[in-house]
């Protein structure tokens, strides 16, 4: 999973699989049926015809949590009105158990289950993922007759003991809307779809987003890539980013070399209104042969590239690790009682460190600006629990304190990836890196064959160096800080402290300006310290901005307004025309742009320049 946190809110401003032996060894098939041409109260009926069952009663369960997530978010709570028949059409006994279960009893003549399956996107705040919120991403959404993002687990739960056993599932909808997924249709209807999975965990590996047909394929070295995308208004098609990301792709497929994990792979993109009703959490969910990605739709074009080749180049390299590389609690996973691996530094943390380094590897962009990347992840590390081992926080991530630490993993995560690449490229005198370990992670294990968690370290130890395992156990394992400049120096890099400019309109993720709904107005948040920017201006607390040299400013292109911003030079003429009181007024002066500490990293020692070019470009 890939989350951006945006440098907005907008309105209160600006921002695997467990396999159980299934009750009977004839082969049976879980059929769900789910319905888009009737969407009722912002709703879609499912209907669920259930296996042959031997016990007298039965659960039926909606996960409470899916891999890739490391947060507990219940869908089970956006089903309402489950009810269970028997093969007369008798309504049976279901007690609901807990807020993703249900007991159906006399369970032997179970026939069916139906139920009203609301989506996550309507009620979504943007500040309270991994609590209140679904991540959009992992999420759903119900427009009818215009766009539905199916995640599948958010629509088809698992009866207990028969999650090995097949599933068929079958997709009514508007002849008008097509669904883009990895998995092949086998219905040549142009209104019915039918997929088939071997078992439920597969499944719910296979999203599908159906909309008004806009995708784009492409092959990259035999891996054919589809991207498809719902944008509310038209601003994008999948025509418009798809140069870009056929450039992008290319790059990771040839910095993978022989890792090769999948032939079809499907991006599905959702451009947010950022209306109350609509998705609030922006990011990438990664799948083993697809990502979802939400970002909002009112972004500039080179924001929106940026920000796919951020999130989709991380999710993408998950075909890596986890899922061809992973432990048992990834291969088994448990939908409602999920235990943790300790290895989110390598799930995770190896993921965000390839999505930077194969940037720099396939020349997509300069050394500088890969630097300034790890200078930020040092700085914003630092900010965090330095000292909780990171297995201890990988395994307990579900709960406090552990799950406040969780972003660490693009932070520390990407850091420990790229001192271990850096202790490989020094013992192998430069021939062999990170990358080389995954390879051989995968060779050793793979799609099926899990590792045990408390192994890993070991083996990683026996395919590298000594000193791999000890950084390891020190650093990973233990609470110790890790001493960057070390590793840096290997590759003749060091880091020092510059004053630069910061955002005029933010301070980390603190607003200063905010949006009025009723009117779509910006204006200065209030009873806040404001930055030099304002306050050299004149600025006050509740003064509305109508323009800015010129140019009128409100919800429709505040990002316009954020983008240009970042293109004004100290000192620079400007004029603000402001409302302030009811009177308009006109405010003339000249920029003063906050500046901040920040860590930076540079080429200090170019008689390492030799292992630096193995590490940056082998």
């Amino acid at each position: 999973m890939k989350r951006i946190v945006f440098a907005f809110a907008l309105t209160s401003m600006l921002w695997s699989c467990k396999t159980i032996n299934t009750q009977s060894t004839k082969v049976q098939a879980v059929q769900a049926t789910i319905n888009l041409n009737e969407v009722k109260n912002d709703q879609v009926f499912v209907t669920v015809n259930a296996p042959a069952v031997t016990t007298n009663e039965i659960i039926y369960r909606i996960p409470k949590t899916v891999p890739g997530t490391y947060s507990e978010d219940n869908y089970g709570r956006y089903i309402e009105d489950l009810k269970a028949y028997d093969k007369k059409g008798n309504v049976l006994e279901v007690k609901k158990l807990d807020e993703n279960s249900w007991t159906i009893t006399k369970a032997k003549g179970l026939s069916k289950i139906t139920y009203l399956v609301n989506d996550t996107f309507d009620t979504e705040k943007g500040t309270a993922f991994g609590k209140d919120d679904v991540f959009s991403p992992a999420g759903s959404n119900i427009i009818a007759d215009k766009n539905f993002m199916i995640n599948t687990h958010c629509f088809i739960g698992y009866f207990d003991n028969f999650m090995a056993t097949p599933y068929q599932v079958t997709v009514n909808h508007p002849e008008n809307l097509s669904g883009s997924t990895s998995m092949t249709d086998q219905d040549s209807s142009t209104t019915t779809d039918l997929f088939v999975t071997s078992r439920y965990a597969e499944l719910v590996e296979n999203p599908i987003m159906y909309s008004k047909p806009d995708n784009t394929t492409f092959t990259v070295d035999g891996m054919e890539i589809q991207i498809s995308v719902y944008s509310p208004t038209g601003k994008y098609t999948a025509e418009s980013i798809t140069p870009e990301m056929k450039t992008m792709m290319t790059a990771q497929k040839n910095f993978l070399g022989k890792i090769n994990a999948t032939k079809k792979y499907t991006v599905l993109l959702y451009l947010s209104s950022m209306k109350e009703d609509d998705a609030q959490g922006f990011g990438a969910l990664e799948h083993p042969t697809a990502t979802t990605v939400v970002l909002p739709e009112i972004m500039e074009k080179d924001e929106l590239v940026k920000s796919m080749m951020d999130v989709v180049s991380h999710e993408f390299f998950h075909i890596v690790t986890p899922l061809t590389i992973h432990s048992k609690e990834i291969q088994f996973f448990d939908y409602n009682a999920p235990k943790m691996s300790e290895h989110l530094w390598m799930y995770e943390g190896v993921t965000e460190y390839f999505a930077n380094l194969f940037q720099i590897n396939q020349s997509l962009i300069p050394e500088e600006d890969f630097y300034d990347r790890l200078a930020e992840k040092i700085e914003e590390a630092n900010a965090l629990n330095d000292t909780m081992p990171f297995t201890d926080m990988s395994a307990n991530v579900l709960k406090q304190p552990y799950k406040d630490q969780y972003l660490n993993v693009y932070q520390k995560g990407t850091l420990i990836g790229m001192c271990i690449d850096i202790i490989i490229r020094e013992k192998s005198n430069g021939q062999r890196g990170i990358l080389d370990l995954m390879q051989k992670l995968s060779n050793e294990y793979g799609v099926s064959k899990p590792f045990n968690d408390a192994d890993l370290f070991d083996k990683i130890t026996a395919l590298t160096y000594p000193e791999v395992g000890e950084f390891l156990k020190t650093y990973v394992a233990g609470p110790t800080p890790i001493p960057y400049e070390i590793y840096l120096a290997k590759v003749g890099l060091a880091k020092s402290i510059v004053q630069e400019p910061a955002a005029v309109f933010i301070k980390g993720q603190t607003p200063y300006v905010m949006v009025n709904p009723n009117n779509n107005e910006i204006s200065v948040v209030p009873n806040m310290d404001l930055n030099v920017f304002f306050t050299h201006l004149g600025l006050k607390g509740d003064d509305v901005i109508l323009e800015i040299n010129n140019i009128a400013y409100s919800y429709d292109n505040i990002y316009d307004m954020i983008n240009q911003s970042a293109k004004w030079k100290e000192n620079e003429e400007i004029t603000l025309k402001i409302r302030r009181n009811g009177k308009e007024e006109l405010l003339k002066g000249i920029v003063k742009l906050p500046y901040e500490d920040r860590e930076k990293i540079d080429v200090t020692d170019d008689s390492k320049k030799q292992l630096k070019e193995a590490w940056l470009k082998a």
